[in-house]
């Protein structure tokens, strides 16, 4: 064999298992195997788990705050998110200067940070604009090429400036799937009608249907209880069939929503099989996360943002986006961190439709060996894993040692 795991505690089981990897895929799971492995790696104890997935995460802006100033920062955190739209067309700046060869260096930097946390699925956007014009995109196909079996990013071609209102942005994002992209992106709510909002819905849904793809759209990304383009998008993928293959990003908006309203979005979404992607630490306001999980509606988390204009942190480390969440929606209880932890893992993975995921005979061997024994510690320290498994093979390892010098 390739690989063997020794003595690993697996998530909502009793008992250290072993896991056995040839190759690339998990061959055995169970306790004491005989068996000799190329590679043995004794996990102590500690958890092993599912690869982390990143839903939502603007890859062709990352390390952009530096380039500009912090005026768009500012409108998209203030306290009632009234300023948003202002905030997207002040970010829209930066990409004046857009340029596949300063991209590509930024985005193998969050790539490599990406194969550090174990974060081995990103649903990846890039901006496709009179502006950004198809470069993003060129340099996220790249990176994918690049970093294939270590990282799977999925290339969204996303209209950030509109559709309706942005002349020639129909006409790229078609361009960009003949490049490669793998997701028709949106951003529907950006537009100035309700009427160009819907028509924003339709002609990227066209399009997906042209290429058969899925979709990802932000929705309702402002402090604005009429929004309602998350509706339009739900009812639009049950009309042409395309349920199951939607995802929508944000839904803001959604915490300001009356109940019975808000209880008609979610029967709309589960009809859909529509999951919502919320980002909670990168704007005041989020989606209605405790009352969609209730409902049985399909939620994980995204990173969003690494340092551009609309957050300044960021690592690509999925705890961490998940730790601040845990604080920002009061999930502090023990159900809750296995909830979290679920919506970084097997929620990402269902929402962005990966295949042949997670800790089971015949899947592809890609996961973490923890350097911690539970959920409780892996969200207290934030560190990276001990090491990162894909398609059987170690793709990187962290040893982090302090010493202390006492008296």
């Amino acid at each position: 064999m390739e690989l063997l795991i020794r003595n690993a505690q697996l998530r909502k089981r009793k008992g250290l298992m072993d896991i056995a990897v040839d190759k690339g895929k998990i061959v055995k799971i169970a306790k004491g195997i005989k068996e000799e492995a190329a590679k043995v790696i004794d996990a102590g104890g500690n958890l092993v788990t599912e690869a982390f997935c990143n839903a939502h995460l603007h890859l062709c802006k990352v390390w952009t705050l530096q380039m500009m100033d912090e005026k768009a920062l500012k409108d998209y955190h203030g306290s009632d998110m009234g300023k948003a739209m202002t905030a997207i067309e002040l970010a829209a700046r930066v990409k004046e200067k857009y340029d596949e060869k300063w991209i590509i260096k930024n985005v193998r930097k969050a790539a490599e940070m990406a194969m550090k946390y174990g974060n081995l699925h990103i649903r990846a956007f890039a901006d496709v604009d009179s502006k950004a014009k198809l470069e993003g995109v060129k340099a996220l196909i790249r990176a994918r090429e690049e970093y294939k079996g270590l990282v799977d990013i999925q290339v969204v071609a996303f209209p950030q400036d509109g559709v309706i209102r942005e002349p020639g942005a129909e006409e790229l994002v078609k361009k960009a799937m003949d490049l490669g992209a793998d997701i028709v992106g949106g951003i529907p709510w950006i537009e100035y009608t309700e009427a160009d909002e819907l028509a924003h819905i339709q002609k990227m849904m066209a399009i997906a249907r042209k290429y058969n793809k899925d979709v990802s759209m932000l929705v309702d990304d402002a402090g604005d209880p009429t929004l309602k383009t998350l509706e339009m998008y739900a009812v639009e993928a049950i009309k042409t069939g395309w349920t199951g293959r939607c995802l929508a990003q944000h839904a803001r908006a959604m915490c300001l929503y009356p109940k019975p309203y808000f209880q008609k979005i979610v029967a709309l979404l589960k009809k859909a099989k529509l999951g919502i992607v919320t980002d909670p630490q990168t704007g005041p306001l989020h989606a209605r996360v405790g009352e969609l999980l209730e409902e049985g509606a399909l939620v994980c988390i995204g990173q969003d943002d690494i340092s551009d204009a609309y957050y300044p942190y960021g690592r690509n480390n999925m705890l961490e986006v998940a730790f601040l969440a845990s604080h920002l929606l009061w999930m502090t209880g023990a159900d809750d961190m296995e909830t979290l932890y679920d919506m970084i893992t097997v929620n990402g993975a269902k929402a962005m439709n990966v295949k042949n995921y997670g800790i089971k005979k015949g899947n592809p061997a890609s996961f973490l060996v923890l350097g911690v024994p539970s959920v409780l510690e892996a969200f207290r320290a934030q560190e990276a894993p001990a090491y990162v498994v894909n398609g059987g093979k170690v793709i990187a390892e962290t040893k982090s040692v302090t010493k202390i010098y006492k008296k």
